[in-house]
């Protein structure tokens, strides 16, 4: 469509409905974490069974005036798929309920996989603000737009404050734990064949554990920065190495990078001149 022709009524009303949407769509992820905070999806699994909005609210510790808001949250939440209904019979009188899904599941205290830290640590204010600022940071040299914002890499902010740092840390290994789950059960042929194995910015070792654990004939190394292996106690087939992924990474058969937060062009370019 030319930039001279005029718009319709209705393809404005469709252009006005998608701004709208994306404009709004931060109330998703909110929503969640106001129902992680009030504690939601852990009443509902101690409830032993599906449960109705009535009996929600009652276990709920919020302002009676506020109860009404509940019906609002929990439709949402099944919307976006973190809670499942089961239509009530209206002639028995019988209330809609709602149960968990595999997505609320992780969001229990008490799961072994759980991601609750996954999922808050996004809301840290120190990790969102720079993602205002991506303007800005494609303007500048900075490697990234959290050195934008606080003139200081991710890592030196982490090491500045030890709160942050281990949540951070406890995130990694919530989700070693379940990647790792994944990929025993699911992959194990891509480890059929290989004697080693370097595990880049495998922070400490959970993910390297699970490997050699299940196929004792690799040889693991986790590689990361120093001081994050400075206190991880090797074995036989499991040690690591202190140093920087930009500059050079062990040579092994293979290489594994689960989550990396980096330049993705830059390790391409690493990839070229040191491999190959």
């Amino acid at each position: 469509m030319d930039s001279g022709d005029e718009l319709s009524s209705t393809e404005l009303l469709q252009a006005q409905a998608l701004i709208w949407n994306v404009s709004f769509n931060y109330m998703k992820p909110m929503s969640r974490k106001c129902a992680i905070e009030l504690g939601i999806p852990d009443i509902i699994h101690n409830h032993g069974q599906a449960i109705t909005l009535s009996e929600l609210i009652h276990s709920l510790h919020i302002h009676p005036s506020k109860t009404h808001c509940i019906y609002r949250l929990i439709r949402l939440l099944v919307h976006s798929g973190f809670f499942a209904n089961h239509k009530g019979d209206e002639k028995a009188q019988q209330e809609e309920k709602y149960s968990l899904t595999p997505a609320s599941r992780l969001l229990l205290k008490d799961e072994p996989f759980r991601a609750i830290q996954v999922f808050l640590n996004s809301f840290v204010p120190e990790f969102v603000t720079p993602c205002l600022y991506l303007s800005a940071w494609l303007q500048n040299s900075d490697e990234t737009p959290f050195e934008t914002v606080y003139e200081r890499t991710i890592w030196d902010f982490l090491d500045e404050n030890p709160d942050h740092k281990q949540k951070f840390y406890e995130e990694m290994v919530s989700d070693s734990l379940l990647i790792g789950k994944a990929v025993m059960e699911e992959c194990k042929e891509v480890f059929e064949g290989l004697k080693t194995l370097v595990d880049v910015g495998g922070g400490t070792g959970t993910m390297a554990k699970a490997i050699v654990k299940k196929f004792p004939f690799i040889k693991c190394t986790v590689f990361d920065l120093p001081h994050v292996v400075a206190d991880l106690h090797g074995t036989e087939n499991l040690h690591s190495i202190g140093g920087n992924m930009f500059e050079a990474i062990p040579p092994a058969n293979a290489l594994l990078l689960k989550v990396v937060y980096m330049t993705v062009i830059k390790l391409l370019l690493l990839f070229e001149v040191y491999y190959f």
